[in-house]
């Protein structure tokens, strides 16, 4: 079996949870109370969410990185 790697990108919800989700991968997300909770929770996630998605196409992208955008509103 081939190992896939995923960018996962982490955030932390006003009450301390723990939110990852996997950008290239549709409707894959998952929270957690620790990092290493969420990451567990997250790989069960993605084998449900594999199982309907050309994992061919999935490997085609890549990182390329994050930016902030500012916004002026009033």
């Amino acid at each position: 079996m081939k190992n896939t790697n995923f960018t996962v990108y982490i955030e932390q919800d006003e009450d301390g949870m723990f939110i990852g989700s996997i950008p290239a991968v549709p409707s894959c997300y998952a929270e957690g109370k620790t990092q290493k909770e969420m990451l567990k929770n997250l790989q069960q996630v993605l084998k449900l969410c594999l199982r309907n998605v050309n994992i061919k196409e999935i490997e085609k992208t890549r990182f390329v990185g994050i930016q902030n955008v500012e916004l002026n509103y009033a």
